[in-house]
């Protein structure tokens, strides 16, 4: 299984790329790891039409979602799942042969509707509002997390 994490925008804050370097190496000794910035949609300026912006992302990041993967996509109204669920899930896809497991997370104005569609899994991390910048290196901690769980290994006290 591969897994790609697709985003809007880069990390502009270094205590952010910094942190979700390290998570992404950490990931990497477990499974492979394609991380994919597409570039903010700036039509329109700063009183561009949120819901055009959401659709010109959503179709940049469609196309770059293999068809036969399982796609998460990150949602505040999305389903909660603890540590010991991210876990499970990773579990599930790797014993199933799941080809791709696509993780999105929109830009600023979240995800289109389109996008949310072709989610198999719609996903929240917290019932609190994050940035996505912050909201990708808590994902990333916490797939490394899921597969310490996995291994039995000491990162996740209980």
């Amino acid at each position: 299984m591969k897994l790609k994490l697709l985003t809007v925008g880069r990390l502009s804050a270094s205590y952010l790329q910094e942190g979700s370097d390290e998570f992404e190496k950490r990931i990497r000794r477990y499974m492979p790891l394609e991380i994919e910035e597409i570039k903010e949609d700036k039509s329109g300026g700063k009183k561009g039409d949120p819901a055009q912006i959401r659709r010109n992302e959503g179709e940049k990041l469609l196309a770059r979602v293999p068809n036969d993967a399982f796609v998460i996509v990150l949602d505040e109204r999305g389903r909660d799942l603890s540590s010991k669920g991210i876990s499970a899930l990773l579990e599930k896809h790797m014993v199933q042969g799941t080809s791709h497991l696509v993780w999105v997370i929109g830009g600023p104005y979240g995800l289109s509707d389109a996008v949310k569609q072709r989610a198999n899994l719609q996903l929240s991390l917290s019932a609190m509002t994050f940035t996505h910048q912050m909201a990708r290196l808590f994902l990333l901690e916490q797939v490394y997390r899921g597969f310490t769980i996995l291994r039995n290994e000491p990162y996740h006290n209980e």
